[in-house]
Parts: structure tokens; C-alpha cells; sequence
């Protein structure tokens, strides 16, 4: 059982594992043991997330979301099975807990009175600098 947060936890029957052979660092122990984990969740029929949480991590998830709604987290960091396995599914976890957070609602401002007339002068100093770059007339 993967624990969320006191409310959700993810039973271990949500959760796919997957191992193969990982790339990188390792020795001959690279071509023998299978250390790199996929970590499968079907987030889309998960029954402890509430549908706004799954739009959300979905946004969040991006190309780790399939088509029909898991999300898969590949992890061969380390030459430990058990070490990669561990750190996938934390991956997970922190990935629903970001999920969990709704945004806050943007407040729409007003500039100031102040920062229009400043802006509006600098605009007026840097139009006035670019003038000053026309031809020199023979007149002087």
C-alpha cells in the first residue's frame, strides 16, 4: 500500500512493476540482473482520486500520462532493484500529492496611476533617443 496523504493511499493492486535490464553503470552485473523499474498506475479508474485531482495530474504526469490513463514512471537511477522500485513509487507519490493542491484563483490588478504615467514616460525618452538617429540635415 502506497500512502498518500492521511486520506488517500493507493492499494498495491493499483500498482503495476515492471523490471528489466537498465543502462548505464554496472559492470558485467548490467547484463545479468534486471535493476530498472516501470512503475504502472491507472490513474484514470483509481477510486481514492476525485476527478479534479486526476485533471491535474494529468496535466502534471504530461508524456508519462497514456492513452487509456496510466501514468508510467521509469526509474534506473541505482544498481539496487529494491532502491529503484522505492524511488519510483515515491515519485509517484509526490506527483499525486502536487496534484492534490488546488491553484490558488489569480486576483486580476490594476496598474497604478503611477506606473502608467512612468512607463509612458520611458516610452516617450526611448522614442525622443531613436528620432535623434535620423539624418543630419546641412542646414546648421
Amino acid at each position: 500500500m502506497l500512502r498518500i496523504s492521511d486520506e488517500i493511499t493507493i492499494e498495491d493492486w493499483e500498482l503495476t512493476e515492471q523490471f528489466m535490464r537498465a543502462s548505464g553503470p554496472g559492470g558485467q552485473n548490467v547484463n545479468k540482473v534486471a535493476t530498472a523499474v516501470e512503475l504502472r498506475f491507472e490513474a484514470a479508474r483509481a477510486p481514492a482520486l476525485t476527478p479534479q485531482v486526476k485533471a491535474r495530474l494529468k496535466r502534471l504526469a504530461g508524456r508519462r500520462w497514456t492513452k487509456d490513463g496510466a501514468i508510467i514512471i521509469q526509474c534506473d537511477e541505482t544498481r539496487s532493484q529494491a532502491r529503484n522500485r522505492d524511488i519510483a513509487r515515491e515519485r509517484l507519490a509526490e506527483l499525486i500529492r502536487k496534484s492534490l493542491v488546488a491553484p490558488k484563483r489569480r486576483i486580476k490588478t490594476k496598474p497604478t496611476y503611477g506606473s502608467q504615467q512612468r512607463r509612458l514616460k520611458s516610452k516617450k525618452v526611448r522614442g525622443d533617443v531613436k528620432a535623434m538617429r535620423g539624418k543630419v540635415s546641412r542646414d546648421d
